[in-house]
């Protein structure tokens, strides 16, 4: 899930950077780094759910 979160922020990247309007880059820009903090923050629960499902 994480990596296709990854992916959809690297859209947003290059939409930003294809546009002519700056307004609308900013936005796709805010989305980018929304999506990578979302990316982030699933793969700290994966790994948590990781450890805790490890006898130990």
């Amino acid at each position: 899930m994480a990596k296709a979160i990854r992916k959809q922020a690297q859209t947003a990247e290059r939409v930003a950077s294809a546009t002519a309007d700056a307004i609308v880059a900013d936005q796709m820009r805010s989305l980018a780094r929304a999506f990578r903090s979302q990316a982030e923050i699933l793969k700290k629960k994966e790994k948590q759910k990781k450890k805790q499902s490890r006898p130990g």
